[in-house]
């Protein structure tokens, strides 16, 4: 007997219109990658802080230490230049995609979109049945977004996961709107 469904799987995050017309490869990041990483998520982070005014927004992961914790991390190239990245942790067991970053110049091209789709796809690949993210409930590119890629919004289950929401109070994340934990199944297919 199969668990419960929390999502659609990884088909569910593919888009109609013109995904393949545009030249994204997806990689593995390597060392040699730190600087663009950081470069990306702090560009991408500007969104947040224009948007919620914030004025002590907390300052990008260094790429070095993501690069060194459990799980993987592929960056997303528009030729040849990166374009944006995914980093997905390995936390006993569990698969927790931890931050989805593209460049601005290159947002709402699908490029977020198929990060997405990979690091479920690598996550079903390495074993695991479902994928969670902690995220804005009411950001468009946020919630809504993960939604229409499979996720749903479920309750921290483990020690791992609340841990997660003790580091966001710490950082200060609450005080600019509602976060909520979403997980999707890496198992289900589409019908």
């Amino acid at each position: 007997m199969r668990p419960p469904s929390h999502g659609r799987g990884p088909q569910s995050c593919r888009r109609l219109d013109t995904l393949e017309d545009m030249s994204v490869r997806i990689r593995p990041a390597v060392d040699e990658d730190a600087a663009g990483i950081e470069e990306i998520e702090e560009a991408a982070d500007q969104l947040l802080v224009s948007l919620f005014r914030a004025t002590d927004w907390p300052a990008p992961d260094a790429a070095a230490e993501r690069l060194a914790l459990p799980g993987f991390l592929l960056i997303a190239e528009h030729e040849g230049t990166p374009a944006g990245f995914v980093h997905v942790l390995d936390l006993a067991g569990h698969a927790h995609l931890e931050q989805v970053s593209v460049l601005p110049r290159y947002a709402r091209r699908g490029i977020g979109r198929i990060l997405v789709r990979a690091a479920m796809d690598e996550a079903a690949r390495r074993g695991h049945d479902d994928m969670t993210l902690r995220t804005y409930a009411d950001v468009p590119w946020n919630a809504p977004f993960y939604a229409s890629c499979g996720f749903i919004e479920t309750e921290p289950d483990s020690e791992a996961l609340r841990s997660f929401v003790a580091v966001e109070e710490r950082l200060g994340l609450l005080e600019y709107g509602r976060r909520v934990q979403m997980t999707a199944s890496l198992t289900d297919s589409v019908i």
